[in-house]
């Protein structure tokens, strides 16, 4: 097993949203990567320019954070021969890491572009530094940008920010420093491949919490429906639970709490985050963690400021409309 580190730097369509390929919003145009061992010692590199075929001319927001230009690019591979050159020199049984999430759904994106999502099955289990940086040296919830952690661990400022190359050498110099214990305990997964049948749902367990990973459903109201999706049960024994605090919509549209109690381990909490496939349908992550009577206080406040608040919404219309 060797971890790759990798970045990517992408372009996005120069004249607006409106004129972009909709299956390709944001086109690679460097990979850069680090290959270490299973110690987190180095062992090697890549780097790849990468001509751009869909959107030829940077947009301005690219040019200004980057310092690739078009001519720059003229001369790089074209991306199927770059990723092509990249998974092989990834070799067998590699973990990918990353600074974030985004460059993982990215990479995805752009490989069923050409034709070429074979050579990376998902849903992928991966490391993301920035979360392991905020874990090992914060606090799990916080994200740090990359400059901020390379100051914070004092590393040697070497290369300029936004890079590919200089990108993945500093993730991969930050990953060296995280515990091994907190880099083997935590890992992440991108669903940008997301289960398509109930045999392919994913049950994942953490040191903190559970995750699951429903298969697709034709309507939000449909997954809802589903027991095992809306099965509430200990993360640390896995018994059923008596719930004290029903499903409920947590008014962002999009999730939804439920909290249950286990005469072992006390009150858990389980959250469903409602996702919209690309084929249209909707998926299910849900995730489960163990609180306290405190939390379960203020959910519950969360749940009658909610319900007070439809009420409302349905006794005074008209006041509750915003007017100008």
């Amino acid at each position: 097993m060797n971890y790759i580190v990798f970045d990517l730097e992408w372009n996005q369509c120069p004249d607006g949203k409106a004129a972009s390929v909709a299956s390709l919003p944001f086109e690679i145009i460097e990979i850069g990567a680090v290959r270490l061992s299973q110690e987190k010692k180095y062992i090697d590199s890549f780097h790849a320019l990468i001509r751009p075929r869909v959107y030829r001319r940077l947009h301005a927001e690219t040019r200004r954070i980057i310092g690739l230009r078009e001519a720059d690019l003229a001369g790089g591979r074209s991306f199927p021969e770059a990723a092509d050159a990249f998974f092989r020199w990834c070799g067998e049984d590699p973990v990918f890491c990353t600074w974030g999430p985004g460059d993982l759904t990215e990479l995805q994106r752009n490989l069923r572009y050409y034709g070429m999502l074979g050579r990376l099955p998902g849903p992928i289990l991966y490391k993301d530094v920035q979360k392991l940086f905020a874990i090992a040296f914060e606090t799990r919830s916080v994200r740090r940008s990359l400059s901020f952690a390379v100051s914070f661990l004092q590393l040697p400022e070497d290369g300029a920010f936004h890079f590919a190359k200089e990108d993945a050498a500093y993730t991969a110099r930050i990953l060296a420093k995280i515990p091994d214990e907190v880099i083997a305990k935590n890992d992440s997964i991108d669903c940008f491949q997301n289960p398509k049948t109930r045999e392919e749902e994913i049950f994942l367990r953490f040191e903190t919490y559970e995750k699951f990973i429903s298969r697709e459903f034709d309507t939000r109201e449909a997954l809802m429906a589903d027991r095992e999706v809306t099965a509430v049960h200990c993360f640390q024994c896995h018994c059923n639970v008596r719930r004290v605090i029903r499903w409920f919509a947590d008014g962002s549209g999009r999730n939804h709490l439920a909290v249950g109690f286990c005469e072992r381990h006390g009150f858990v909490k389980s959250k469903i985050r409602v996702r919209e496939a690309e084929s249209g349908r909707f998926y299910a992550i849900r995730t489960t963690r163990l609180i306290s009577a405190g939390d379960v206080r203020k959910i519950r406040k969360k749940q009658t400021n909610l319900r007070l608040k439809r009420q409302n919404r349905k006794e005074y219309p008209h006041q509750c409309s915003h007017t100008t």
